[in-house]
């Protein structure tokens, strides 16, 4: 079932303030927080507070389980990339009056600040492709399970996790099998091994995973995971190609959160160098 036009506002809306939050929790030394040019009152915080009461209580192990089982069949929506970036623009609405930047401009935003550092090929398409897995939205999907910070399950739920008192409400939170530090994990297993929680970040690797490099499906499949790459909680269950991996991570984080301005990238200039970038990787219709 797809979105009508006020629930797709209201998902585009609520990923944005999400999106906000994390720049105000993880400002980057010397420059403006998004807070600076982008105004939220009182309410859009609490807003952001409820949406992770929510993804908290609900994210449990055997949820996992069931939206990769629903999802991971690939078999929603075949399109090309291009038309993957055009169905996921609907999420915007033009009564948004905050900034009328649409998904194809955020990712553009993001890629040609990565081109522009002189990366490679694969990284700049990565910048391009990473939040196409938001497309979740419009099939219906809660917010809480498409965007938001992203966590393990299976264990124990780290106090480094932003809103750590959410996960109280948690089933897993009281289930022995899942609430001591490696729950049904072994020490570094590698976090191939473990099921993060779902989202936007999840759907897309799996899309993706036969198409980039490692270090590519790295950024996509762990951008979100700020408890990790910020916090480093989660050192116990990964291994050392993870560590290696996340290097990239690292690299890819500040070209996502501080290249969002309401600068408009020309999209009909810069689509052919990106439809010819695609065509090196990417085929010609790709499986949602």
């Amino acid at each position: 079932m797809e979105l009508n036009k006020k629930e797709r506002k209201k998902a585009h809306d609520l990923m944005e303030l999400w999106e906000d939050d994390v720049l105000e929790r993880y400002p980057e030394e010397g420059k403006k927080s998004k807070k600076e040019f982008r105004n939220y009152d009182n309410p859009a915080r609490d807003t952001v507070r409820e949406f992770y009461r929510q993804n908290h209580k609900y994210q449990t192990y055997d949820f996992v389980q069931e939206k990769k089982k629903e999802f991971l069949g690939l078999d929603r929506k075949p399109m090309s990339l291009w038309d993957a970036v055009e169905y996921l623009n609907t999420l915007i609405d033009d009564s948004d009056p905050d900034i009328d930047l649409d998904q194809t401009q955020h990712l553009l935003q993001t890629s040609e600040a990565i081109r522009a550092d002189g990366h490679p090929d694969w990284f700049v398409l990565t910048g391009f492709l990473h939040d196409l897995g938001k497309v979740l939205c419009l099939y219906g999907e809660p917010q809480w399970a498409v965007v938001g910070d992203t966590f393990p399950v299976g264990c124990k739920f780290s106090d480094k996790i932003v809103y750590p008192e959410f996960f109280d409400a948690n089933p897993d939170n009281t289930n022995e099998r899942f609430n001591t530090k490696l729950g049904v994990y072994e020490e570094n297993c590698g976090l191939n091994n473990v099921d993060m929680s779902w989202g936007h970040d999840e759907y897309l690797y799996h899309v993706m995973k036969d198409y980039l490099p490692q270090e590519g499906l790295y950024m996509i499949r762990y951008h979100s995971f700020y408890a990790q790459h910020r916090e480093q909680a989660y050192n116990h269950l990964m291994d050392k190609h993870d560590h290696e991996m996340f290097k990239w991570v690292d690299k890819f984080n500040p070209y996502d959160l501080y290249t969002k301005a309401p600068v408009r990238p020309n999209v009909d200039e810069l689509r052919p160098y990106y439809e010819d970038l695609a065509s090196k990787f990417l085929p010609d219709t790709i499986r949602f």
